[in-house]
């Protein structure tokens, strides 16, 4: 499963290089600020051999429940699970009724009959499932297949946690960010699961040793697979510009926020090639915001509540790789429809004025704006580091709030970073396709 597949790599010693485990700390700030790199060693050969191997699925017996309308699988390890008649003919697996090229269903919705009974139930060989429908059309369904299509909350917990890889590691100031080689996750698949692994759990991954030149992001985004496209480019150039379009753009201080909710869908993933540091200034801060959300909805309800309850309009306006006039409705705190974190959307900078809900209203939206600022801006809960000159820092922009310190603006361009984004959709999915390649290499 891919939950624990991640969970060995996170936690294993895989090699491609023979840089040693060590936590380095930057000189150049306070010890509250000291940045500690957790460095990822890397394995030449996938850890096959420490991962559970996955036991064979063996069926003891199968019956037909007419009257629940299931089919009642026992299996061998004495659990069962029961499967509905219309979901297995719905998902039959022949060749006339699924595309195996395409993993893609041929059925039409339109040709299933959704009050199917079952005119014959049986085993084969202990592992398939056999089914004569009444129109004599067969279906069989292996026993691997269907054991983690059961329907039990614990099985559908664990198969939407390896379809999305919804485990989260939170943090604080006490954050170590781990730390992997640019080259070794262009060039070594182990190692790039490994890094998308880490991104997806704890938010925020550094890649260290990446050539210091502009345009580099577009190899780290082939690797993954494309980049996102916005009203600023593929790549956008983080530096202090007169007339700037973007706060950004200037030597002055970002407070926390995350990056383009003024879109209706803002990008998932961040990624910030650092090409020149400023001498003085210009320290990096980052907040888990899951984190922070999660003690709001403990120390606050009434503010947790209001933020995930009002829209909140935002708006972005100019030029830059075209004109645009952008406009969103956002929730300040996203959540999916079974209550959980989804997304953060907040940039002061882009909120805009007009708001959109009644005025008795507006005073304990701004109580609970800042209540959640408040929260996220405490010590224990703020990360503070400066980029190099070749690092790439790699971050989940629906979750974690980032922000800048200010530094010193000179004549010649004093501190540059290169910046691009992506959407989860391409990052799971090269994350998927990097987990069945290595469990087939090995």
């Amino acid at each position: 499963m891919w939950g624990t597949v991640a969970k060995h790599l996170l936690k294993a010693k895989v090699r491609c290089h023979t840089t040693p485990l060590q936590v380095q700390k930057s000189r150049n700030f306070l010890s509250r600020s000291l940045l500690q790199f957790t460095r990822w060693q890397h394995s030449a050969r996938f850890l096959a051999e420490e991962l559970p191997a996955s036991p064979l699925v063996m069926i003891r017996n199968v019956e037909s429940l007419e009257k629940e309308r299931f089919v009642c699988v026992h299996w061998e390890d004495g659990g069962q699970s029961v499967y509905p008649f219309v979901w297995l003919r719905d998902n039959c697996q022949c060749p006339q009724c699924f595309l195996h090229s395409a993993k893609a269903r041929k059925l039409p919705i339109e040709d299933l009959d959704v009050n199917t009974g079952v005119k014959d139930v049986t085993l084969t060989n202990s592992k398939k499932v056999s089914i004569t429908w009444p129109d004599e059309h067969q279906s069989e369904f292996d026993g691997e297949w269907l054991k983690k299509r059961c329907f039990s909350k614990h099985a559908r917990a664990e198969m939407q946690d390896e379809l999305f890889a919804s485990e989260h590691q939170y943090w604080g100031s006490d954050l170590q960010i781990p730390t992997m080689s640019y080259e070794d996750v262009l060039n070594c698949d182990q190692t790039a699961y490994q890094w998308l692994c880490a991104l997806r759990k704890v938010g925020i991954v550094l890649l260290e040793g990446a050539p210091v030149k502009q345009g580099e992001l577009l190899s780290l985004g082939k690797r993954i697979g494309y980049m996102r496209l916005t009203f600023y480019g593929y790549t956008w150039q983080v530096q202090d510009k007169a007339d700037a379009n973007n706060v950004a753009y200037t030597a002055g201080k970002l407070s926390l926020h995350t990056d383009y909710p003024a879109l209706q869908y803002p990008p998932g993933v961040q990624f910030l090639h650092c090409l020149k540091q400023a001498q003085s200034g210009g320290e990096s801060e980052v907040v888990d915001g899951f984190h922070v959300c999660r003690k709001l909805r403990e120390q606050n309800p009434e503010a947790f509540n209001i933020l995930t309850s009002a829209q909140i309009d935002f708006t972005d306006t100019g030029v830059d790789y075209c004109d645009f006039a952008l406009q969103s409705k956002q929730r300040i705190i996203e959540l999916d429809p079974k209550g959980n974190l989804l997304r953060i959307n907040f940039n002061n900078a882009t909120r805009d004025s007009v708001l959109d809900i009644p005025a008795d209203r507006v005073q304990p939206f701004y109580s609970s704006l800042r209540a959640f600022v408040d929260l996220m801006n405490r010590p224990e809960n703020t990360f503070s580091y400066k980029m190099q000159p070749g690092h790439v820092v790699t971050f989940d922009n629906w979750r974690i709030l980032h922000g800048r310190r200010s530094y010193q603006s000179e004549a010649t361009v004093s501190r540059h970073l290169e910046g691009s984004y992506l959407d989860w959709d391409v990052v799971l999915s090269r994350m998927r396709s990097l987990k069945k390649k290595l469990e087939l290499d090995n």
